[in-house]
């Protein structure tokens, strides 16, 4: 049941952490300067409140910020890492391609 849980809190920590600052797009690009740290830190304190363990959490939210890099346009990610509310289609494919990359099955 444990182990259920955590796979849950992950998924809340990258849902939470996806609404402050995620991109979405089909090209690689980069991450506006200091944001993908940013983004790191924010899911980790999401998943340090839900109980995740800190070396799995690390892993994962280090995933999800290398995915979107990997997955979206510069310009995406400058867009939605800002502060105005994006689009939530776009949250939702920046969540999807997240889970596609990284799964929340505790690898």
């Amino acid at each position: 049941m444990k182990r259920s849980d955590s796979r849950g809190s992950i998924l809340v920590a990258f849902a939470v952490s996806s609404m402050l600052v995620l991109p979405l797009a089909a090209q690689a690009g980069s991450w506006p300067a200091g944001k993908k740290a940013e983004y790191v830190g924010q899911c980790m304190q999401v998943a340090a409140i839900q109980g995740v363990d800190a070396k799995k959490a690390d892993q994962k939210c280090k995933c999800g910020a290398d995915a979107i890099e990997k997955g979206f346009t510069t310009a995406e990610i400058e867009v939605l890492s800002g502060k105005e509310t994006a689009d939530p289609k776009l949250m939702q494919r920046a969540m999807t391609v997240i889970q596609t990359k990284c799964g929340l099955q505790g690898k």
